[in-house]
């Protein structure tokens, strides 16, 4: 797998760096690996780098997106932190990674099990934590399809939250951030949510968050 260079990326539409992260998912899910060289790819990403995604999840262990989406060094931004939420440094990282750098593709990507939206469904109050959880009160309080036990002991409410929680911040980054808010618009980038599935590896994107729009 040949590291991307500034002119790959830039040959590379939202449509295209979509569907990369599709293909490297469904390598991981069955176990495979794109053939590279990390540490020839270390030497070649010295002197700049040309990713064609920024990717936002969670800090939890089994979710890391180089793995999980079989990329290599130099091939995506990863930002990460409890409850993927959104917040202006990360809203700040992102326009560096796609105004600045090039990226054309962003991806909010939740998980199942998740702890921080366990947390937040039990509404958890610990230190910095209650200020990180609060953000993801909004979609407990949206989920309203389950009317009994709505805490972490029920499965099926974590992941109604976790989703909503996702959906709540692709629509976040579009009003909270013009700059990234145009480049949709225009075709020269695309977002999208889903959720990794941590016991079986597979990632599955929302239709419903998805903009891909054809170039202006």
């Amino acid at each position: 797998m040949k590291t991307l260079t500034k002119e790959m990326q830039a040959a590379i539409t939202p449509a295209m760096a979509l569907d990369l992260l599709k293909e490297g998912n469904k390598r991981f899910v069955n176990n495979l690996k794109a053939n590279r060289n990390l540490l020839e790819q270390a030497n070649e990403t010295s002197d700049g780098q040309h990713p064609f995604a920024v990717i936002l999840s969670c800090i939890d262990s089994r979710t890391s997106v180089e793995l999980i989406f079989d990329q290599g060094l130099g091939d995506v931004f990863s930002a990460r932190i409890a409850g993927n939420i959104i917040n202006e440094d990360i809203l700040g990282s992102m326009e560096f990674a796609c105004k600045v750098a090039g990226s054309k593709m962003i991806v909010i990507l939740g998980h199942t099990k998740c702890g921080a939206i366990k947390g937040a469904c039990d509404h958890i109050e610990m230190g910095n934590l209650t200020a990180l959880l609060s953000k993801i009160q909004p979609a407990v309080f949206n989920e309203k399809t389950e009317t009994e036990n709505r805490h972490s002991g029920n499965d099926a409410f974590v992941e109604k939250v976790s989703t909503i929680n996702v959906k709540r911040t692709v629509q976040a980054i579009l009003e909270r951030s013009p700059i990234l808010k145009e480049m949709i618009e225009t075709g020269a980038l695309g977002i999208v949510g889903g959720t990794h599935d941590i016991t079986t590896g597979e990632v599955s994107f929302y239709q419903d968050t998805l903009i891909v729009n054809d170039p202006a």
